[in-house]
């Protein structure tokens, strides 16, 4: 292919993306898609490294992406002097607890959870990523305001403190991952002031869908895997597998020779706050109304319902057709069904919030408030 094919290549497809990808991206998205695919390589020390790189190589990449807006930025050399420090407190002491792996570092226990093949939580690897996105995606709006240092934040950063050290003494490595998130928080507004911290609330809190989860949400997902069984068992009796019979969140047929179970693992149940972070990111960028955002955020339960509904479903669909050993194929192959529906309704339903808030600022426009100033 010649110079000039492949930059016509590349333009089309950042006309079809709605903006530019320079080279250097590219790379770096190779090298994140890199550390992601290999990060459960447990029990070698290089897919922490590989990963720590492309998170920290996104910096420079967004300095890249806007000069502009980093030339403004003041006390850049304090910023990174305290992000340091604060790494370097809860790389050292930053786990109570020595169960899951031998490290004092709550970063190591994070990627313990996020890697192991019990979780089902991988998309706290990515989380970073998508807020680190949306403050590129938000530049402008963070260098508007005054940039100044912000003394009072220092309140943030010492609550930070202080539950980090409640963390360590209950060894509670959750209560010391919302610490580092607060006393991080605290840090960027002592650096950079209120207007900061006002802007970049909505992207620094997407980071608290980061946390693993763990056994707590047992609690949620176990009730949302039976009422799933029970809507699927309500189908399976229309017809579709008149003799199916349920007990728990498991679905079998009549004799007891073949089961289907709504497993926590399921995209969509057990992956339920990847749906909500997914559902807040599309709320707070495609809408500015508060009921449309919250209303995206709530679809995110109906929607992992919807998605396992119809997995299973298709898993019964196929046993009752070709057999028990095609439907145990399916239900272990066909778990992306879940989230691809999941996807797919978010973008319908994105797309008729988005038209409707598109009305009611075309209906505004073409009748205005009245002014309601007093005559003098």
């Amino acid at each position: 292919m010649s110079v000039s094919e492949s930059n016509k290549s590349e333009n089309r497809l950042n006309e079809f993306l709605g903006f530019d990808v320079r080279p250097y991206e590219w790379g770096f998205l190779a090298l994140v898609v890199t550390a992601i695919m290999y990060s459960d390589h447990r029990g070698f020390w290089w897919p922490q490294w590989l990963y720590a790189a492309a998170l920290f190589s996104a910096l420079p990449v967004l300095i890249l992406r806007s000069p502009d807006e980093w030339r403004q930025l003041p006390n850049r050399g304090l910023f990174f002097g305290l992000l340091g420090l604060w790494l370097a407190i809860f790389h050292f002491w930053g786990s109570p607890s020595f169960g899951y792996n031998d490290s004092g570092s709550l970063f190591a226990w994070m990627s313990d959870i996020y890697t192991s093949p019990l979780n089902d939580e991988q998309h706290g690897l990515l989380i970073p990523f998508v807020v680190l996105a949306l403050y590129g995606w938000k530049r402008k709006q963070l260098v508007a305001g005054p940039l100044e240092a912000w003394t009072p934040a220092l309140g943030l950063v010492a609550l930070g403190l202080l539950l980090h050290l409640a963390g360590y003494l209950v060894q509670q490595q959750r209560i010391s991952v919302i610490a580092f998130l607060i006393g991080l928080y605290g840090i960027t507004g002592l650096v950079w002031g209120r207007h900061w911290l006002r802007t970049s609330f909505f992207p620094f809190f997407l980071l608290i869908f980061s946390m693993p989860v763990g056994e707590l949400a047992i609690s949620i997902t176990l009730p949302l895997r039976i009422l799933v069984a029970r809507i699927v068992e309500f189908i399976g009796h229309l017809g579709l597998a008149p003799d199916i019979v349920r007990e728990g969140t498991q679905l079998m047929d009549a004799q007891h020779t073949f089961a289907y179970e709504v497993a926590p693992a399921c995209s969509g149940i057990r992956s339920i706050v990847a749906l909500l972070a997914l559902t807040t990111v599309f709320g707070f960028v495609c809408f500015k109304t508060p009921w449309r955002r919250f209303f995206m955020i709530g679809t995110a339960i109906p929607l992992a319902i919807l998605g396992n509904v119809c997995r299973l479903t298709l898993t019964v669909i196929v046993a009752e057709m070709f057999g028990q050993d095609a439907g145990k194929a399916c239900e272990t192959n066909f778990g992306y069904v879940t989230f691809a529906v999941a996807i797919v309704c978010v973008l319908f339903i994105s797309g008729w919030l988005e038209k409707g808030e598109k009305s009611a600022a075309k209906a505004a426009e073409r009748n205005p408030a009245p002014d309601v100033t007093p005559t003098p």
